[in-house]
């Protein structure tokens, strides 16, 4: 059991005390089976907030509350504010083989796999839940755990009401979302410390798209682990944050790497930390950091979420990013206030703040939960598609299954403007595209079958090329595209039926 002896509870401010009412007036009104989504910047205190709805809630309902987070030390974080309030928790490690002790609990803290494996061994690992609150609900791997409390309510608290998947929107399975404080709002109330943003324009040609709609980490690591942006790195932290605290966000480990060794021949304090450290080793990086005053911790993603270090001074984003979630999740490692500590700085060496606005700038989170693609498409700038061609990158061993190389020696752009200089629609690149996305499938496929499942597998390539042909022609609804989307699909359906045998 975890220790809770010493832990002092947070007192709520008063925004997060209307929160707390506002949700559970929900759940009332609403009875069981209604699932909703919570807004709250980063620094906003959700944690302090959850937990006050789950004492609430518990006092109310008398059933059992299910919390959900995705990493470790979220589980703890959120077990000793529970305890703080009198709320008894027990965190489902992967130590935690059974629930013989589940009536001595009000509250349940699990990683999802971890509870994901013992529901798949017995159903009711945990009983009585009444209320599943969802930690980081933006990411998809909660989703598993769902079908399992269909007739209970569901709370999800996010900074950013945006899927992980574009293609399982939020709104599938939350019914409302409420919107919390803004970032200026609590800025200007005292509860986030303010940012100063400094951009640097970089060149971003030689990026690619993987599946997943960010770039890839692998022409990330060749873009920024060469010379000049090493130097354009080393620039900005001089000219804007030597001496202070300082968070380097990278894409790969292989630029985090490069990052430390050119700081270090420069003598700087600086230590490298990723996902391969173990525990120990992580511990002993975060330690040093907390306690040197000139450190410089470069990373790749572990810090992104789950970790809370007020004494930031400086983030830098030392990569490009087409997600919006990340982009708030980095910055938010620098925005909690402290009483010395009333504002920090950005360093911005990806061109993320022409993509996605200032960090304090408002965002319509309704339109966002609504109307994602949308919402999504509008926020990356015309300036960025003309910076550089967008290629497309399969994922790793996707050649062992589709004849890719057909397909890379292809681009919609290039043909599109070929066709109308030889005097054709600029729409016929469409039908070109088509042919070689069958020529591909035909030097693959075994039968019709196999034709028609590698058709589906290459439906983000499929998406992209159409994606392409619509910045050919300037901007199109999402109505059109969708109708693009279908039409060569249903083309290249019938030209795999009438040429493959079965």
């Amino acid at each position: 059991m975890i220790e809770l002896e010493f832990y002092q509870a947070k007192k709520l401010y008063p925004f997060q005390e209307t929160t707390v009412k506002q949700v559970l007036d929900e759940i009332r009104k609403n009875g069981t089976d209604f699932n909703l989504l919570y807004q709250l910047p980063t620094g906003g205190g959700k944690t302090v907030i959850f937990s006050e709805i789950a004492r609430q809630y518990i006092e109310e309902w008398n059933k059992k509350v299910l919390i959900l987070t995705h990493r470790i030390e979220l589980s703890v974080q959120t077990s000793h504010q529970l305890g703080a309030i009198g709320v008894q928790s027990k965190v489902i490690s992967s130590e935690v083989k059974n629930s013989n002790d589940q009536h001595e609990y009000q509250c349940f803290i699990a990683m999802v796999e971890t509870l994901n494996n013992r529901l798949l061994d017995n159903e009711n690992f945990i009983e009585n839940v009444g209320l599943v609150i969802v930690d980081e609900a933006h990411y998809n791997s909660f989703r598993k755990i769902f079908q399992y409390y269909e007739n209970c309510n569901i709370l999800g608290v996010t900074a950013t009401p945006l899927s992980s998947n574009k293609t399982m929107p939020l709104k599938d399975h939350y019914k409302k979302l409420i919107v919390g404080e803004s970032i200026s709002n609590l800025i200007e109330n005292g509860y986030l410390a303010n940012a100063e943003t400094f951009s640097y324009d970089v060149n971003l040609h030689g990026l690619k798209i993987g599946s997943n709609g960010d770039f890839t980490i692998s022409s990330s690591d060749i873009l920024y682990s060469n010379y000049f942006m090493q130097e354009k790195l080393i620039f900005a932290y001089e000219e804007v944050a030597i001496g202070s605290k300082t968070l380097i966000f990278n894409a790969g480990i292989e630029t985090s790497r490069r990052v430390e060794e050119i700081f270090k021949k420069l003598k700087y304090n600086i230590r490298h930390l990723d996902s391969t450290f173990s525990d120990k080793d992580r511990k002993d990086v975060l330690k040093w950091f907390k306690e040197t005053p000139d450190a410089i911790l470069t990373s790749v993603g572990i810090l992104t979420t789950g970790f809370d270090e007020p004494t930031v001074q400086t983030i830098i984003i030392n990569r490009a990013t087409r997600s919006l979630t990340l982009y708030h999740q980095m910055i938010g490692r620098g925005s909690r206030k402290l009483d010395n500590k009333s504002d920090f700085k950005i360093i911005d060496l990806g061109n993320n703040v022409r993509r996605f606005g200032l960090w304090q700038d408002y965002i319509n989170w309704q339109d966002a939960f609504r109307f994602p693609d949308r919402f999504l498409e509008s926020r990356i700038s015309e300036i960025e598609d003309m910076e550089f061609e967008v290629e497309f990158e399969f994922p790793k061993g996707f050649d062992k299954v589709v004849n890719t190389e057909i397909l890379d020696n292809f681009s919609i752009k290039e043909n599109y403007f070929n066709c109308l200089e030889q005097g054709f629609k600029g729409k016929k690149c469409l039908d070109l595209s088509l042919d070689n996305h069958f020529e591909s499938i035909d030097a693959s496929a075994k039968n019709l079958d196999h034709a028609l499942a590698l058709q589906n597998v290459l439906q983000d390539h499929i998406e992209h090329r159409i994606k392409q042909y619509t910045k050919c022609i300037s901007k199109c609804t999402d109505n059109y595209l969708k109708y693009l989307l279908e039409t060569y699909n249903r083309q290249l359906t019938q030209k795999i039926r009438l040429n493959i045998e079965e």
